[in-house]
């Protein structure tokens, strides 16, 4: 195995599988063809047979002749050998969506949580949709209004899989109108980037600490860092948060953004 860390492909949901399916032909050839081995993860859903079937067709249609559903419901299945067994060869590894906080309750601090964890410090991807893609930074949005504005009580966050620091993840973003929620989040947390993943698109994060956009639609990228007001310690339950001079982008595919210097890039 590699001794550098693995790629990040982090899916807002609803990614297209059918017609154009742009992104997970990407993710395919990032783990290597059809060659590669790939886990695919249904912890977060509560249909896991039918999820996990449906991304094996997918995947075996887009030329990945080995996958391995790793059904794993409970936190003895977390702790099984066979399942840290299994995903010694893997080449990347899939979270489906579902409710990301099953994935951390039922993953953290198990065997198959530091199976993920040394597979990916030595060059395994991880790709994740929709709750797949929340888990993957280490403080993430477990609930929270959508079409709302930024309210101080209507945000929960919680730990995630600690595989991107520094970063907040929000999905569905802009369908479900989420940008008052990842507000209020980076409010709270100034220091760290709040980054909102549109439908049928995603970030691909290379170890280096920059990511590319794919897909059709957006990613809003929120730096709190020059943040000069805010209420938010203030607040009284459902009140109305105020923020200024908060640095937004909205980038498109054939751009990308430094998350060390913080800056955007140009990929044209």
């Amino acid at each position: 195995m590699s001794s550098r860390k693995g790629t990040l492909v982090i899916i807002g949901g609803a990614e297209d599988k059918y017609q154009q399916p742009k992104i997970l032909e990407e993710v395919v050839g990032l783990i290597g063809g059809q060659d590669a081995r790939l886990g695919i993860i249904t912890t977060a859903t509560e249909h896991p047979e039918e999820s996990g079937h449906t991304y094996r067709e997918v995947f075996a249609r887009l030329g990945i002749r080995e996958t391995e559903i790793l059904d794993i419901r409970t936190r003895d299945d977390a702790n099984a050998e066979e399942n840290t067994r299994i995903m010694r060869d893997m080449d990347g590894f899939f979270f489906t969506g579902g409710d990301q906080l099953r994935i951390t309750s039922i993953l953290g601090g198990t065997r198959v949580y530091e199976e993920l964890h040394d597979s990916f410090n030595h060059g395994a991807a991880i790709i994740g949709t929709s709750a797949g893609a929340s888990v993957m930074c280490s403080t993430m949005i477990v609930e929270g209004n959508s079409n709302d504005a930024a309210r101080k009580c209507t945000l929960k966050m919680a730990p995630g899989l600690r595989l991107l620091e520094g970063v907040i993840i929000d999905q569905h973003f802009d369908q479900r109108g989420r940008l008052g929620r990842l507000l209020c989040g980076v409010a709270e947390n100034p220091g760290m980037l709040g980054v909102g993943i549109d439908e049928n698109t995603a970030i691909k994060v290379d170890p280096e600490g920059y990511f590319e956009v794919l897909g059709d639609n957006a990613v809003t990228v929120i730096d709190g860092r020059s943040i000069r007001t805010t209420n938010v310690s203030e607040l009284a339950p459902d009140e109305i948060l105020t923020i200024t001079d908060a640095c937004i982008h909205v980038l498109a595919k054939g751009y990308g953004y430094d998350l060390i210097a913080r800056d955007v890039i140009s990929l044209h």
